[in-house]
Formats: C-alpha cells, structure tokens, sequence
C-alpha cells in the first residue's frame, strides 16, 4: 500500500508572486511521482526542493502563470542524455495547439538548431483518463475563460485538483464522489474566470465544501481572510496526506 500526498510548489494568482503560481506535485512514498503545470517560480521551488525535474507533468491549461517554467523544463531534460524524451507530458488533447503556439513553436529551440522542442519530451495527448505508472488518472473540464482550455485532474479516493475554474458542482459531483480532497481555485472575491469564495458558498453543499483546500488566493491577507470565514486553505511548502488511493491500477509490465 502506498502512502500518498499532495506538494504544494505554489498557492497564487498569476500576480501573487509572494505565494508562487499555482503548482503541486502528487508524491508517492514521499517520492515525486506526478506534477500539475509548470510556472517559473514553481518549476524554482521544485528544483530547489527535489533537486532534479520534474519526473512527469499534467496541464490543466496554457496561462503563462502555470506554462511559464516550460521552455526551462526543455533546458534541464534535453541536455540530459537519462532524460530527453522520457518524461512524460500529460496534456489535454484540446491544448496541445495552445501549448505549441505559446511555447514550442519558437524558431530554433536550442541556438544550434537541430532540436525541436517536444524532442525532450514523451508527449502523450489524453481525453477523459489516462494512466501514468500504471495508475488510472481522470481528467474533468473546467471552467476558465473558454470551453476546452482548461481541465481538472482526479486521483481516485485521494484528491481532485481542478486548476484555475469558476463553481463546477456537477463536474465535481462525479469527479469527487469517493471523498477526495477538492484543491480548488478559489480568491476572497470572484471574477468571470475565477471562483470567489461568495461563489463556492453559494454553489457547493457544506460536505463538498468541508473537503476543499483552496488555492489562487491574491495574498496572503486573503488568505487569512478565507479562514476567518471557516474555509482551509494550502500554503507553498506545505504537503498534505491523501487517502490512500482506488484509482484502478493495471498489472506492472
């Protein structure tokens, strides 16, 4: 039985640079397993932490504030003959254009030429699910900005994470049926592409809500704020326990 739990890179809004952007990294035995975007200041704080690169990345969508450690990520895998073209890319099939447009479709990745950009990497577009390390990963479209560019992450009987989004009750009434932590985008005052507290409490039952960490709060004034009103938040650095998973899991090959 494996013991699971969540690393906390970052908690902020893309201008929260005190707090670092959004970013997290599921751990398996305490070890690196799989890590949601990859912003500048969060890419920072995992190398710093681990050590090493990430060993495997999710995309929930292409802001700058979660891509923005990409093109370094291309720097620390393909000059690494152990790694280049071995760690994953989980990315939703609908951003792979966005993230080619946004980052891999600059001229000449390397000033020598001769590279292109997904050469370090094993990208693997998903739909719905996917699985890393044998382990089953469902994927849950969110709502930010516009339909299908951006997409939650769920790591059954342990935790969803449902990167930048307004209230998505439905969405989560399947994605976190089976008493996952929620970590959830959520700020002291809402916007049309972003959840404000007024909002959850609004649109969440009291039992969905008591399973939320929030995260993307502006400071950390707000975030003191979203507790004083009886909500958790996650603070950068801190690692929380997950349920053991359920996810199903497929024979080691």
């Amino acid at each position: 039985m494996s013991a699971w739990s969540l690393r906390l890179q970052g908690v902020g809004n893309a201008f929260a640079t005190e707090l670092g952007s959004a970013m997290a990294t599921i751990e398996r035995d305490g070890a690196p397993w799989l890590t949601i975007d990859c912003g500048s200041d969060g890419l920072t704080h995992y190398l710093t932490h681990y050590g090493a690169p990430p060993r495997a990345v999710f995309l929930t969508h292409a802001h700058l504030d979660h891509i923005g450690g990409f093109e370094r990520l291309f720097g620390a895998v393909y000059w690494s003959d152990a790694l280049r073209g071995r760690t994953p890319l989980y990315i939703p099939a609908p951003l792979v254009p966005l993230l080619q447009q946004r980052v891999a479709s600059y001229p000449n990745v390397i000033a020598e030429g001769g590279a292109n950009f997904w050469d370090a990497f094993h990208l693997v577009p998903v739909g719905d699910h996917f699985w890393h390390d044998n382990v089953r990963l469902e994927v849950f479209a969110t709502r930010h900005h516009w339909p299908d560019t951006s997409f939650g992450l769920r790591l059954h009987g342990s935790m969803a994470w449902t990167g930048d989004t307004r209230p998505i009750p439905e969405q989560l009434a399947k994605a976190a049926d089976a008493g996952e932590l929620v970590f959830h985008d959520c700020a002291l005052h809402g916007n049309p592409s972003h959840s404000g507290i007024d909002d959850l409490e609004r649109d969440y039952p009291a039992a969905l809500l008591s399973r939320c960490r929030l995260y993307h709060y502006a400071s950390a004034a707000d975030g003191v704020a979203l507790e004083a009103r009886g909500h958790r938040i996650v603070r950068a650095g801190e690692v929380v326990p997950l349920a053991d998973s359920t996810a199903q899991t497929a024979p080691m090959r």
